[in-house]
């Protein structure tokens, strides 16, 4: 596991970019090999998408040979409803890169049959090879996608209920008003994002910082699923420095150590 600290929001937004940019370059896709990218969406990784929009428009980096599956996406809300995560990936990425849209995947909460949908998720990534890097994002109380607390450390892609706490975080996006915030989502499984090769998840602002801390010091434990990743083989944390109130000031100080280190055998 590795925890990577940046001075603030910007820093670690750019961070990020560079490593998937650094990462599919690095990987030569083509015609016949398409790299395989997990998405979030929320606020914390507008940032990153930023920055990947400027890198494609400078013509470092092309998401022709790219497929995406994104992590979730609301049940009831139609597709073309301004806070669908359809409207999100278009809107603040999609539309601005060369991704084949035949290539982004976003789970349909409107599908008739919800649990059909969630297996033909499974299966949509099986036959892409798998996820190369599955980015991802996490809440104040450490649910990453909607694997909500309590939630199966191996679960798969499924129906869930959204806990009251992210219903009230989703309301600012709603005009306040809960009554028009969804109660259920599709969601991939804290499983489906671990047989990813490789995780990198992105944790901003202090109030993150209490989900850092259980993700990163404590032990495993259902109710922060977000705490499961210390079990992956190739996990990247990471954060700002706000994000970093609630840890011990040795381990702040161990990763910074472990980072300069890596920077001087680049």
């Amino acid at each position: 596991m590795r925890l990577v600290i940046l001075d603030n929001y910007d820093l670690a937004s750019e961070w990020a970019a560079k490593y998937i940019c650094n990462r599919i370059i690095q990987f030569k896709p083509g015609q016949d090999r398409y790299f395989t990218l997990g998405l979030p969406t929320g606020s914390t990784p507008l940032g990153c998408y930023k920055k990947l929009i400027e890198y494609h428009k400078n013509g470092h980096l092309s998401f022709k040979y790219v497929k995406t599956f994104n992590m979730d996406e609301y049940v009831g809300l139609p597709r073309n409803h301004p806070e669908s995560y359809h409207s999100y990936m278009w809107n603040n990425f999609f539309k601005h890169i060369d991704i084949d849209p035949n290539n982004a995947h976003i789970l349909d909460g409107n599908a008739a049959d919800l649990q059909a949908e969630c297996d033909a998720f499974e299966k949509k990534i099986k036959e892409a090879g798998g996820i190369d890097l599955f980015v991802g994002g996490i809440g104040p109380d450490g649910h990453i996608a909607f694997n909500e607390p309590g939630s199966s450390l191996v679960s798969r892609t499924r129906l869930k209920t959204l806990a009251m706490d992210t219903i009230l975080a989703n309301a600012k996006y709603f005009d306040g008003d809960l009554s028009k915030v969804p109660t259920m989502a599709l969601t991939v499984g804290v499983g489906t994002v671990m047989d990813a090769r490789e995780v990198m998840i992105l944790i901003t602002g202090a109030h993150k910082a209490f989900a850092l801390y259980k993700a990163i010091e404590e032990g495993v434990n259902h109710m922060w699923t977000v705490s499961a990743f210390q079990q992956h083989p190739r996990t990247i944390f990471v954060c700002d420095e706000d994000a970093t109130l609630e840890l011990r000031v040795k381990t702040v100080k161990y990763f910074k150590g472990k980072n300069f280190i890596k920077e001087l055998n680049f």
